[in-house]
């Protein structure tokens, strides 16, 4: 008897190894931060043994991230990983956009620098870099999804060949969800319920809520808005990251629960 439950011990042991090797660590902006984004969602999706940490800060562009020392903290957990393996998720894109003071880059020539400079650094500390295409805003128009940030998706798309590392299309796959869902539905995955006042109508027949009245510029993420995502909103796209990345790195699908892991399979299959 003894002989037959040496094999179920010695894969339990290996399993935990694997589990306590592994570390995740999220850098981005407000998309990817705690109570406005999904990364917070993405740590939940892990067993307790592997260390994930959210990174993300809200208004922080590929520039201003580490202009202001926040890049900092990846050196320090990188350059003391105590023999885990790290995988750091990189989300950019938002703030990179123009007409953001302090935070905005030129998309010709700093943001792939930028975006470069990252995974170049990463891999000379030892981790992983994992880069990640920026979420989609869920505006629409006439009933079509805009797509703004698509140029900046391409080019992480093209960092990542240069530089072969790992993309995953969250941009591509939110937009294609979303755009599918339609306006109404994406009207949950918000912060907060779209208002029933101050409502604008544009020539194009987009019935849009008058967000600059709603929520002035730098305030906590609270009222209703298209881009940052409440509960249901980050459980969704946390999902949808979960599934590139247990794509593109198959052993990370034994760092989250079965059941789980069945569930998020199921649902990217649909």
């Amino acid at each position: 008897m003894l002989g037959a439950c040496a094999p179920i011990s010695e894969l339990q042991a290996n399993k935990q190894e694997s589990e306590q090797a592994i570390r995740i660590v999220l850098v981005g902006d407000s998309t990817m931060a705690t109570k406005s984004g999904y990364g917070d969602a993405l740590c939940e999706r892990f067993t307790p043994a592997v260390q994930c940490i959210n990174l993300a800060r809200g208004g922080r562009s590929s520039g201003s991230f580490r202009a202001e020392g926040l890049w900092k903290q990846v050196e320090d957990l990188l350059k003391d990983q105590s023999g885990r393996k790290t995988f750091v998720l990189i989300q950019f894109g938002h703030n990179d956009q123009p007409g953001k003071p302090g935070r905005s880059t030129d998309l010709a020539t700093e943001f792939p620098v930028n975006m470069a400079r990252y995974v170049d650094e990463v891999r000379a500390w030892n981790g992983v870099p994992v880069l990640v295409t920026p979420l989609t805003r869920r505006s629409f128009r006439a009933g079509v999804l805009e797509n703004n940030l698509l140029p900046w998706a391409q080019a992480i798309e093209k960092i990542g060949q240069e530089r072969h590392a790992t993309v995953l299309p969250l941009n591509a796959k939110s937009y294609a969800a979303v755009q599918t869902m339609g306006e109404a539905e994406a009207d949950t995955l918000a912060v907060a319920p779209p208002p029933v006042v101050n409502k604008q109508v544009d020539e194009a027949g987009s019935s849009r809520p008058d967000i600059a009245k709603l929520e002035p510029q730098g305030a906590p993420k609270s009222a209703f808005d298209r881009t940052h995502v409440g509960r249901k909103g980050a459980v969704f796209f946390a999902d949808m990251v979960l599934r590139e990345l247990m794509q593109a790195y198959p052993e990370t699908k034994a760092l989250v629960g079965p059941a789980l892991t069945t569930e998020v399979a199921k649902e990217g299959s649909k």
